[in-house]
């Protein structure tokens, strides 16, 4: 894939064109069948990659770390409390040194401006690892995992049930822009924004659909999904949260109601028994953790993309 010059960074999913991102994973399929047979190249020598969290992670650094390792690159952690990002430092002078410095930049934060203001400042490209209001690597990895189970995804359904936060932002608009059907189905006031279901029904008029009602948003559902339901910074809701989405939970009851080829989908970590029980959670590992090694094979993708000739 030729690195689309208009698109130094990958911040959201909405940045990229349909092919761009069909491409993308295509190319991602592609090279997860050449890294398990050995003969993936390692095109990133002598690049590093810094990496910049906010929040803490598992799934996100160690993806991205392995990913550089094994396309011969080198990745540096740097936490909040190593470079005070946007208060002993502005952000716009850590994006301009670490864009001479280093060949790129993936950032974990809270505050999604803060990302688009590294990108602002930075050279070299920017991957948005997570923030407040999207996760397009998490996204990408999901519908990857889809494209590997069903060999297409133009038709198919995706239903989210919970909290419509971050992941299922990132996934709605993936959903749209790829010929997908996306379902959330969540309490009021959980929904999404009014302008992102709107941006969706505008990319594609069957793409977005809310649904209050678990069981009947699961009849014709491909993959259905969860995420937690108190996310890093609202554990001061904890109880409220608890309690609004208790009926919104991944179970036996809710699963029966959908189709039998229906795959369960969770970005992690998984809280058992509040969104998902263990029993839904354990029948559908196998596949969970398929989508979880994806970040790792999408985001080397990605990185190659963006990084080979940067």
């Amino acid at each position: 894939m030729s690195k689309n010059k208009a698109m130094k960074d990958f911040i959201n999913i909405s940045d990229f064109t349909s092919a761009d991102l069909a491409q993308l994973l295509d190319l991602a399929i592609a090279d997860k069948k050449l890294f398990r047979a050995g003969a993936l190249p390692k095109t990133l020598q002598n690049k590093t990659l810094a990496m910049i969290f906010e929040k803490p992670s598992l799934r996100t650094r160690v993806s991205f770390e392995t990913a550089m390792s094994q396309l011969g690159g080198h990745a540096i952690y740097l936490t909040q409390a190593d470079i005070g990002l946007g208060k002993r430092e502005p952000v716009k002078d850590i994006a301009r040194v670490l864009g001479r410095i280093c060949d790129g930049i993936m950032a974990r934060t809270f505050s999604h401006d803060m990302v688009v203001e590294l990108a602002a400042h930075s050279p070299r490209p920017v991957i948005n690892g997570l923030t407040d209001w999207s996760h397009p690597c998490q996204a990408m990895a999901d519908l990857m995992t889809v494209q590997e189970t069903f060999s297409s995804l133009k038709g198919r359904t995706m239903v989210f049930i919970g909290d419509g936060n971050n992941v299922a932002r990132s996934l709605g608009f993936a959903c749209a822009k790829l010929g997908m059907k996306f379902i959330l189905s969540s309490p009021e006031g959980y929904e999404l924004d009014e302008a992102s279901s709107q941006a969706m029904l505008e990319m594609s008029p069957e793409s977005y659909r809310l649904e209050r009602q678990p069981m009947v948003a699961v009849k014709h559902a491909d993959a259905i999904y969860t995420d937690t339901w108190v996310s890093m910074g609202q554990e001061q809701e904890r109880a409220k949260r608890l309690s609004d989405l208790s009926e919104f939970q991944i179970n036996a009851k809710l699963l029966s109601a959908a189709p039998r080829h229906a795959i369960v989908l969770h970005c992690l970590p998984a809280y058992r028994d509040h969104e998902i029980t263990d029993e839904a959670f354990e029948l559908h590992a196998a596949t969970i953790m398929e989508e979880a090694e994806n970040r790792l094979h999408f985001q080397r993708t990605l990185l190659n993309v963006l990084l080979a000739d940067s």
